[in-house]
């Protein structure tokens, strides 16, 4: 019996492979094209209720193996296409890969697709990544996220004394660890040099972190903590995004008027294509002479009920983006915590009736200059029932009490 032996296929050079390797993805991402519409349907017809699960997402990550997160963003990915017909035909077409129409759909509209589309086909996926997210950074909408970060931050220490170690795991919004980065660089090169032994990067960074916790206990640059003399943290953003709330922004626009409140700008002109065209010079937004102005009329966090002295920001009540002058009588202090409860938090500052600011929370209601009293913290239906109830109670009260009615239980026993 002979044995039939199968002829060895020539390896592909290195031109066939990457013509191959193409067209796969091509296909790739048709084929994720086709599954994002038969989800779209799927969903629509609430096929998922038959299999009794709460919603598509659920169903996506039971029935095709996806952690849940990819199948919430198939689904949304899904949706979203089917408003936005130029993206969806060039993924059709395999023109565009589920990463770059995945960012697209975030940001894209029909006024901006298709400008957004001849962006995402001559560039890499993550520059559209880094587009679409500045582009929702610089929408009203982007303060969800700068709250959810906030929210998220955290600092964890874990103590091994078996191995005489500590393990420190910090998460904090972008522009905060930002600047716990800058810090850390400015205590690190001031730090001396070792001159036996070249110590690793990651040594020199803890080195830095002990280093800024010394100073701290020691007081020395506390007074001055927070103040924008101490650190430049560079972000990019439009003016359009500032003034209209369309445009591109590095960090949620509320948190970019937050941080410009009380910081020195440098101005950078770019191009449609992010290229600089000139640096303006350096403006300080606060000038030192209206800072110590300001801090005398203030003293310290204006926010009705906070007393914090240090850590205070001078806050533009009219912003600067939007024409506000740096005058004393646009600016007042706030505290790290109110003047992102002013910016994000939905917070607003207006006038009263005698021409003087006051606070107000984002259900409208104006917070006093010395805390509510219990009756202003309670609706007016609820207090005309309660009113009403008491007084009912009170009429009942003075009534005459009615003779006891008697009964007659059996034959010659009456019982009240």
């Amino acid at each position: 019996m002979t044995r039939s032996i199968s002829p060895v296929r020539p390896a592909l050079d290195i031109d066939d492979l990457d013509r191959a390797i193409s067209r796969l993805s091509a296909r790739i991402n048709a084929a994720t094209y086709e599954l994002l519409v038969l989800i779209r349907q799927f969903d629509e017809r609430a096929g998922w209720l038959k299999w009794g699960f709460l919603n598509c997402a659920d169903w996506l990550h039971w029935r095709c193996d996806l952690s849940l997160g990819a199948a919430r963003e198939k689904v949304r990915v899904a949706h979203s296409l089917k408003v936005l017909p130029a993206i969806a035909r060039a993924f059709r077409l395999g023109k565009l890969s589920y990463s770059k129409v995945r960012a697209l759909a975030r940001v894209a509209t029909r006024d901006n697709e298709v400008e957004l589309l001849e962006f995402a086909l001559k560039t890499t996926a993550a520059r559209v990544e880094e587009r679409c997210r500045e582009l929702r950074c610089g929408t009203a909408e982007s303060v969800t996220d700068a709250n959810q970060a906030h929210a998220k931050r955290s600092l964890v220490v874990r103590r091994d004394h078996e191995g005489s170690a500590m393990t420190i795991t910090v998460e904090l919004p972008i522009e905060a660890g930002e600047l716990i980065d800058k810090a850390l660089g400015k205590a690190r090169d001031d730090a001396p040099k070792p001159e036996f032994v070249e110590e690793s990067w990651a040594a020199r960074q803890a080195d830095a972190l002990v280093t800024i916790a010394k100073a701290y206990l020691t007081g020395k640059g506390v007074e001055s903590a927070g103040t924008a003399e101490n650190y430049q943290v560079t972000v990019h953003v439009d003016q359009s995004a500032l003034t209209d709330g369309r445009g591109r922004s590095g960090l949620p626009i509320e948190s970019v008027r937050r941080i410009a409140c009380d910081s020195d700008r440098v101005v950078l002109i770019n191009d449609a294509d992010g290229k600089p065209l000139s640096v303006g010079r350096k403006t300080r937004v606060v000038p030192a002479a209206i800072k110590r102005a300001l801090r005398s009329r203030d003293k310290g966090c204006v926010f009705p009920g906070c007393r914090n002295h240090r850590f205070v920001d001078a806050h533009h009540i009219r912003h600067w983006s939007a024409g506000g002058e740096t005058s004393l009588d646009n600016l007042m202090l706030l505290c790290t915590r109110h003047h992102r409860l002013v910016h994000e938090g939905g917070f607003r500052i207006e006038k009263d009736y005698l021409d003087r600011w006051m606070f107000k929370r984002p259900d409208g209601r104006a917070v006093p200059t010395c805390g509510y009293h219990p009756e202003d913290m309670q609706d007016d239906c609820v207090r005309d029932s309660a009113e009403s109830y008491l007084s009912g109670r009170k009429k009942l009260l003075r009534m005459p009490m009615p003779p006891p009615r008697l009964h007659q239980s059996s034959p010659g026993e009456w019982i009240t």
